[in-house]
């Protein structure tokens, strides 16, 4: 693993603040180490790279390929994918102020740059579209699910917002489409166990403790379908919909539970996202004091 982080002295392209990497002793020339410590990235393309001037030095001048590399040196690099997918749907500011930016993500969007996207993925979307260098998510949701996220906009507020999370001061509510719990009474409030699973990408129940609860409710059934509302009272990963499936209801479209349909760098079926929606959102803002609640412009098929 490269040591990753970014950097704002350097200004952002196309979104993309710069990332860096340290050089440690021993190493050769640029496109040597380059292509050694970071080797998911072709040694042609990090020569093509550097001819683009897209590698640069901490003084903001481009790293040449055949340069020396000396220990301790910064080298600067801008996260670029060459033939990246394009989403069908973009991102929408619901909110903004000057501490805090509330965006509609939706369905199959990554909140950060991972896997086959980085124009694409939330954060460098707003990045672009605000020219806020320091904007940074407060909570993630899966790149599956779509609905609200909230992202802060200045390095001190950060710790703030964080702790609201943390705290449990914030309440999220989620919309989900499944089948209806014909024949059973559905508890109010589901918990259980959860430890990370196999594959690496699944979550799964264990024996033991609980360490997740989520509260839920019936909003409308329609035939044998039903359109739910998820409280999670903790945030693990994958949380509701492993709670769904665990009452034998998964939701609509998830194609990791019950079984996995697809893995994670499969081709996308734009046409059946995952029924899940984070839908509101309610708080007292740290910054202002004031009472917010944010609701998602976005709607399930129901």
């Amino acid at each position: 693993m490269h040591e990753s982080g970014h950097t704002h002295q350097l200004p952002m392209r196309d979104g993309v603040s710069a990332s860096v990497v340290s050089v440690p002793q021993g190493a050769t020339h640029v496109l040597d180490f380059l292509a050694q410590r970071m080797p998911g990235i072709s040694r042609e393309e990090w020569a093509d790279r550097l001819a683009q001037g897209l590698v640069l030095l901490e003084n903001g001048s481009p790293a040449l390929p055949d340069a020396s590399c000396h220990a301790g040196e910064r080298l600067y690099y801008y996260r670029h994918l060459a033939d990246e997918p394009v989403l069908p749907s973009q991102a929408h500011i619901v909110f903004e102020d000057e501490h805090l930016l509330v965006a509609d993500k939706p369905h199959f969007m990554p909140v950060t740059p991972s896997g086959r996207y980085v124009q694409q993925s939330l954060l460098v979307q707003l990045k672009r579209l605000t020219g806020c260098a320091d904007l940074v998510p407060l909570h993630r949701i899966d790149r599956e699910t779509a609905g609200l996220v909230l992202l802060g906009k200045r390095l001190q507020d950060r710790d703030a917002y964080h702790a609201l999370f943390r705290d449990k001061d914030i309440h999220k509510t989620y919309h989900a489409v499944a089948a209806a719990s014909l024949g059973f009474e559905l508890p109010s409030l589901y918990t259980s166990r959860l430890v990370p699973g196999e594959p690496f990408f699944r979550t799964m129940e264990v024996p033991g403790t609980p360490n997740s609860e989520t509260r839920i409710r019936v909003l409308k059934t329609e035939g044998e379908r039903a359109l739910y509302q998820l409280e999670p009272v903790t945030g693990r990963r994958h949380q509701l919909r492993v709670h769904m499936n665990a009452l034998g209801l998964p939701i609509e479209g998830d194609l990791f539970y019950p079984t996995v349909l697809r893995g994670p760098d499969a081709p996308e079926d734009f046409s059946q996202p995952l029924q899940l929606l984070a839908q509101s959102v309610k708080f007292t803002d740290p910054h202002t004091g004031q009472a917010r609640v944010f609701e998602s412009q976005l709607q399930l098929q129901f």
